[in-house]
């Protein structure tokens, strides 16, 4: 039996010094059937050049260039948009993703339909980011751990405002740099949402999991990120993407009581990212006063982690 095709999308921009590595790493996957897609999202420099240096006469791969910018959830549309799979996996084009992505993720997917029934999942591949000073920090998928996959409004509610479940593993959230799905599922949820510039991968999570869309994730460690600083990775950039998208998703927030802490975190975490440590705390006595059990919990559950990151990543 035929292999079904797989398209493998990277979205590009400004990666000339990166691009190469991410598409000999989707080119090398195991997977028989095997479709890249490059979308070179308008860059200044040579990422186009070194882009068809890779591909460049081979008939499985193209290059699709974007005459503007339109930012990584434009370029993830576009891949979708020329995609002829029946499984979309995403890669960054700063990323390396492991010869056995592909076929580990296709396989559990398969695998998780036909044991739960679902129509709508999304597979997360397992993976470990490495920084410039030698700190490396796991990946762990969502879903990967646990007799049940995270899904419905209940995954909406970690990603907005952090409720967890215990018995649920929620790993690392929801990256599109890990996502594999079929393509009947991103057409389903209508694929990425273009006035976002960051934060965008959330979104689609948000709502496939309003559509009940089912979160599972590969055990085995399956793409190394490589941790790097853009103008678009600004604490600035982030406070607005995610109070934007809790603003589109202020109607579910007001029916679980919740608009007004999954408001105000964005506005914590910035002043906490640019180390206005007055603001910071008048922010969250403001939380404390009206949600003191979630911010409790929320703090305990992410705090010392990334108080521990953060010195890691500062270490020489």
């Amino acid at each position: 039996m035929t292999a079904p095709l797989v398209t493998v999308g990277i979205a590009c921009y400004n990666a000339e010094d990166t691009i190469r590595r991410a598409v000999r790493s989707a080119r090398s996957q195991d997977w028989p059937n095997i479709e890249l897609i490059v979308v070179d999202d308008a860059s200044t420099d040579g990422s186009a050049t070194a882009v068809m240096a890779e591909i460049g006469g081979c008939p499985d791969a193209r290059l699709v260039c974007h005459s503007e910018n339109k930012g990584p959830a434009g370029s993830r549309n576009t891949i979708l948009g020329h995609a002829r799979g029946t499984f979309v996996a995403f890669m960054d084009d700063d990323d390396e993703s492991l010869p056995g992505r592909i076929d580990a993720q296709v396989a559990a997917i398969e695998a998780h339909e036909a044991q739960a029934g679902a129509a709508l999942v999304a597979c997360y591949a397992s993976g470990r980011r490495v920084y410039a000073n030698g700190y490396t920090l796991d990946l762990p998928a969502i879903g990967s751990r646990g007799d049940e996959a995270p899904n419905g409004s209940a995954v909406v509610d970690y990603l907005l405002f952090n409720r967890r479940r215990s018995d649920w593993f929620y790993g690392s959230g929801t990256p599109a740099c890990s996502l594999m799905a079929r393509r009947a599922t991103f057409a389903a949820i209508g694929g990425f949402d273009e006035r976002m510039l960051r934060v965008e991968d959330s979104d689609f999570a948000v709502r496939l999991a309003l559509n009940g869309g089912h979160f599972i994730g590969t055990r085995e460690r399956l793409f190394v990120q490589y941790a790097t600083n853009a103008p678009d990775k600004s604490p600035e950039k982030n406070r607005e993407a995610e109070l934007y998208l809790v603003e589109k998703h202020r109607q579910y927030l007001d029916s679980v009581g919740r608009y007004e802490y999954a408001r105000r975190w964005p506005r914590l975490r910035y002043w906490h990212f640019k180390r206005d440590y007055r603001r910071f705390l008048l922010e969250l006595a403001g939380l404390m006063l009206r949600h003191p059990l979630a911010v409790a919990a929320h703090l305990l559950s992410t705090g010392p982690r990334r108080l521990l990151h953060e010195r890691r990543m500062r270490r020489l």
